[in-house]
């Protein structure tokens, strides 16, 4: 009997891509939570896997020459699950190309920016006195992300998916979009709009955003467990 791959993880955007995946290519998996409010990501085991010390992270124990593989990364790790399940990443040449090309916009895009408009507009304020240090960077990175919404709602103007057929590609981007939290409205975005809604209405969708739900914790209320959560995301402390 094939052994479940072990998902590292812990209930944000990048865990939510693999939790996703691997609810839509129907692979067994056992969740190995990482909590990063509490440095878990730090540990010298988990490093082990994750160089970078960020989650998520799989092992697959039966990897593609019988013995387990580690992957870091989620866009690696897309790709991986991707060609072992041999879904929704396709074989052809030009098609996994306009697959790629998207999964790295995310990757390299719409993620980073995101994450910092999250990281000024929602956990900033909460750390930081004096309102006027982080207006920049609530302009800058609202902006980024305003216009990063823009090239995907252009996209799907005339589609009803990124890259063709639904494929990893849609499964990195729509952990990604989350417009109360950054800023935008929907109304500007009406083919991103009514992409989200086809693609949250996907069961395994769900049931992958779903997964450690309740782990989650709001880092920008003002209490100890927030705050002590806060130091060891945003770097307040030495570790």
């Amino acid at each position: 009997m094939t052994q479940p791959i072990e998902l590292w993880y812990w209930p944000t955007p990048n865990g939510w891509k693999i939790s996703i995946a691997l609810e839509e290519m129907g692979l067994p998996y056992v969740v190995k939570p990482v909590n990063i409010g509490a440095g878990e990501q730090f540990a010298p085991g988990f490093q082990a896997l994750s160089p970078n010390g960020r989650m998520p992270a799989i092992v697959d124990p039966d990897g593609p020459d019988g013995q387990p593989l580690s992957i870091f990364e989620s866009g690696a790790i897309l790709q991986y699950l991707g060609a072992k399940s041999g879904r929704f990443y396709p074989s052809d040449v030009r098609a996994r190309t306009e697959v790629d090309q998207w999964l790295f916009w995310q990757v390299g895009g719409l993620g980073p920016m995101a994450g910092q408009t999250h990281h000024f507009r929602q956990y900033a304020p909460a750390m930081i006195k004096d309102q006027r240090q982080i207006a920049y960077g609530v302009n800058r990175y609202t902006n980024e992300t305003h216009r990063l919404y823009g090239v995907l709602n252009r996209r799907l103007a005339d589609r009803d998916y990124v890259a063709g057929d639904y494929s990893i590609a849609d499964m990195a981007i729509w952990p990604w979009l989350l417009p109360a939290l950054q800023g935008q409205d929907l109304v500007e975005f009406p083919h991103l709009d009514a992409w989200m809604e086809r693609v949250g209405a996907r069961p395994a969708v769900q049931a992958g955003r779903a997964v450690g739900q309740e782990w989650r914790a709001d880092l920008g209320a003002s209490n100890k467990a927030g705050q002590a959560a806060r130091a060891v995301l945003f770097g307040q402390r030495a570790r």
